[in-house]
């Protein structure tokens, strides 16, 4: 099998990097381990030395790697109906739909409400961007985001991206977008003051690029009476937060951050597939589910048999194993065992369930995750003083304290060198 897929198995990591660094494009940089394999919170290296994940992909791997039952349902669909374009339709593709909408809104979407899939976050984004200007139409071309928001490298899904780096090499965006400072509401009320041909408020309950920022009690409250009072859709990029990753089913589902509003446009992906490449945008209601119609928009891959399939074994093992109540309970270990370390390099920990942000005294993320890696862990430098943790949701008691008890030596490395 080896020989079938072009794997050299005795190649060590200088030799991966090599190969790397001629074939691959250097849109990532090098990559800091070639990984070979995994296993529940685990990955192996090309040296053989293991590590915990505490990343998961960048929330993706909600069940961990190698998880027996996801495996099992991509090959047995696999088997059974790989890819057959959206000419057609799979009994996995409408159960999975049906899922999510039951999941989306407490008690069920309202009637009218419908999915789209697609194979990532950007492209959910995409295609929330194409309904929202379609929606608005030309007298209400706008859209509104927030300062800090991630959305996507597509240039649509970019239009929303707030960093300016990221955009400025590729000229004007083609969406009119107006960026408002996080969680003010009184900027938000003042967008809305001229009503200046908005179609749509696009946020992130969670923050997650900008460090795990929540929004601030009320805020989706009041724009979801300002959205509705204006005739603007609401759209909530849970591609990150979504799917359990908070210990609820959307991030926006916690009292504290959703208040009970119900969105009208929720995109999704990242833990949806498990690890397998599966995206969606849920419009809630006839109106918003109504708006993108034959010919204005597709895709060749969303939806196929077996990405549906990764997204129905997924949410069927968050619900058998209780995995919302381990996230939560593995965030709160988390959260509050890096409180209680009075690391002078430590000022905090923020976030919901187990997308969680270390908050550090000083500019020094990078440096604490280069010793975090070498120390047998794999984190993410968010921000320059914040480390995001957003491990698989089979994180054990043990394995968080683990990484509690080893964090003041990694900490203190990087403050000696």
């Amino acid at each position: 099998m080896s020989e079938v897929l072009g794997v050299t198995a005795q190649a060590g990591e200088v030799e991966w990097q090599r190969r790397y660094g001629s074939a691959l494009m250097n849109t990532f940089g090098p990559p800091q381990r070639v990984l070979v394999r995994g296993e529940g919170c685990y990955v192996w290296d090309s040296e053989g030395t293991r590590y915990l994940d505490l990343l998961a992909g960048i929330a993706v791997n909600a069940l961990g790697h190698a998880h027996p039952t996801l495996t099992g349902a991509i090959g047995a669909q696999l088997n059974t109906l790989g890819h057959i374009s959206n000419f057609f339709a799979s009994p996995t593709q409408i159960a999975l739909a049906e899922r999510l909408l039951q999941l989306v809104v407490p008690g069920g979407a309202p009637e009218g409400s419908r999915v789209f899939f697609t194979n990532s976050g950007t492209e959910a984004m995409e295609a929330a961007v194409k309904l929202a200007r379609k929606h608005g139409g030309t007298e209400r071309p706008r859209l509104l985001a927030l300062e800090g928001g991630f959305h996507g490298r597509s240039l649509g899904a970019l239009s929303l991206t707030h960093k300016a780096a990221y955009k400025e090499p590729f000229g004007a965006m083609p969406v009119d977008v107006v960026h408002l400072p996080f969680g003010d509401v009184a900027a938000l009320e003042e967008a809305f003051a001229g009503d200046v041909g908005i179609a749509a408020l696009v946020v992130e309950p969670v923050q997650g690029e900008a460090g795990v920022r929540p929004l601030p009690p009320g805020y989706l409250v009041r724009a979801r009476e300002l959205t509705r009072e204006h005739g603007a859709l609401l759209v909530l990029d849970e591609v990150q937060s979504g799917m359990g990753r908070t210990g609820a089913w959307m991030a926006h589902h916690h009292p504290e951050i959703g208040g009970g509003a119900v969105p009208d446009v929720v995109a999704l992906a990242k833990g949806l597939g498990g690890g397998f490449p599966v995206g969606a945008l849920v419009a809630l209601g006839e109106g918003p589910a109504s708006v993108l119609t034959p010919g204005t928009h597709g895709t060749t891959f969303g939806g196929n048999p077996v990405a549906a399939a990764a997204g129905l074994a997924t949410i069927h093992v968050i619900e058998r194993d209780d995995l919302l109540d381990a996230v939560t309970e593995r965030g709160e270990q988390l959260r509050a065992g890096v409180e209680a370390l009075d690391h002078p390099l430590v000022a905090g920990a923020r976030g919901v369930g187990l997308l969680l942000a270390i908050e550090l005294t000083a500019p020094v993320a990078p440096e604490v995750a280069r010793a975090a890696l070498d120390a047998g862990y794999v984190v993410n430098a968010v921000a320059p003083t914040a480390i995001r943790l957003a491990p698989p949701y089979v994180l054990s008691q043990a394995q968080a304290a683990d990484f509690l008890a080893d964090l003041p030596a990694v900490l203190d490395s990087v403050r000696s060198s």
